[in-house]
């Protein structure tokens, strides 16, 4: 097993050649009793890259802070367009979530300014604060920190071999700014590391292979794909050997054969006021399967309703206790607009199903109002609402046993059927 560290690495104006530069220093200390002479070029290389700055897009400017946080699934909806290639072909991505939640942090209920409850502190600093109406945990300027989850059996080899981690991350866009992030990837006997830097412009990586003598390494550009002055989705799947990072639900690195790691923790470098935030980890087990590339694709769907006549899916998910889409939803959700465009005559009963926590009272009209979401959410994205009927099931239809959190994880799902 190996170890995943995330690192939040900031620049600010007239400093930000002098920061990049130390970050490659500290990456070629770290790598150069294990890596050949070119990773050294390499990170240099890459860092200068970042630095040049290639994203020329517009920092966003008078949004509502309430507002957004209050129409997430229609906004995801319009910040996730498909890539296209030189041939035309629709890039999509094939992220599918962990279902057994190892480590979960939204900060919500957390006390400002003091630290993050969930997490252990290994050096220097950080609090909870709010940052365009999300709470957060803030990373202030001139400070070295680091930050791991606190998990009850204080395990630090807790990683399974298939899961997904996910976090929401801020990026500065002020042309005088640069911001920039880093995860590591540990083993639990720290002779081995990776890691996955990215900020506004660009993602680079340095990946242990399986033998740990040897790493992979590359790195390409983010334009178009980050959303500056506003918050960005980071998720990655490991599958045994299958390592995956996605920024806002397109897929960026895609590496057959990684070195399997052990635990995470958070860093922050910064050098003068530039201050990050970081909100929504998720930890989870489980995942897409190895050999399944094309797992929960339009192909997918098209065959669960052609054998069974509904499409199940436990990748569409909400705000605690709300109603609230979260961004991630979007690509299944894409999915399945996709299919009923190609077929406009379908029509769905679109079903909410929630586990047993909770009363009838609560669950039953909460699962209502999450398959209105949906609706509406499809609905934005050019379906007919003719054919869409939003139907809360609440607990009553369980298709696994509520006693395990494995259990709950399942029932708590959307199903399309077809009518």
């Amino acid at each position: 097993m190996a170890v995943l560290v995330l690192a939040v690495l900031s620049t600010v104006g007239v400093h930000a050649q002098g920061f990049l530069k130390g970050l490659g220093q500290r990456v070629v200390d770290r790598s150069k009793e294990k890596i050949e002479n070119k990773v050294d070029r390499t990170v240099e290389e890459v860092a200068d890259e970042m630095l040049d700055g290639k994203s020329n897009k517009k920092a966003k400017k008078g949004v509502d802070a309430d507002e957004e946080e209050a129409d997430d699934g229609a906004v995801a909806a319009k910040k996730v367009p498909a890539k296209k290639t030189a041939q035309g072909e629709q890039v999509k991505s094939d992220f599918v979530q962990g279902t057994v939640v190892i480590f979960e942090d939204d900060l919500k209920g957390e006390q400002m300014g003091e630290f993050p409850s969930k997490w252990d502190l290994l050096a220097n600093n950080a609090e909870v604060a709010k940052m365009n109406g999300r709470m957060a945990i803030k990373f202030e300027h001139g400070s070295d920190t680091e930050i791991t989850p606190l998990l009850e059996d204080g395990n630090r080899k807790y990683l399974p071999e298939t899961y997904t981690l996910e976090f929401d991350f801020f990026v500065t866009g002020e042309e005088e700014h640069t911001s920039g992030y880093q995860l590591w990837l540990k083993t639990e006997s720290g002779d081995y590391d990776s890691q996955i830097v990215f900020g506004r412009d660009n993602i680079m990586w340095f990946i242990a292979k399986p033998n740990g003598d040897e790493k992979i390494e590359g790195n390409t550009a983010l334009e178009g794909v980050v959303e500056l002055n506003d918050w960005n989705h980071f998720a990655l799947s490991f599958n045994k050997r299958a390592l995956k990072v996605y920024i806002n639900n397109r897929r960026v690195i895609n590496i057959p054969n990684a070195r399997v790691m052990d635990w995470f923790t958070l860093r922050t470098e910064f050098w003068e006021d530039h201050i990050d935030y970081i909100t929504n980890v998720r930890l989870a087990k489980g995942g897409v399967e190895l050999y399944d590339r094309q797992a929960q694709t339009m192909t997918a769907v098209e065959k669960a309703i052609q054998e069974t006549g509904k499409f199940v899916t436990n990748n569409i998910l909400f705000d605690t206790g709300k109603a609230t889409l979260k961004q991630e939803s979007m690509v299944e959700i894409m999915k399945v607009a996709d299919y009923m465009k190609k077929n406009p005559t379908v029509r769905f009963e679109v079903q909410g199903h929630t586990d047993n926590q909770g009363s009838d009272a609560i669950n039953d009209p909460l699962s209502q109002k999450r398959a209105e979401a949906i609706v509406k959410a499809l609905e934005e994205l050019g379906v007919d609402g003719f054919n869409l009927k939003p139907v809360g099931k609440g607990s009553h239809e369980p298709v696994a046993d509520n006693k395990t959190e494995e259990g709950r994880a399942k029932n708590r799902r959307v199903v399309f059927v077809k009518k």
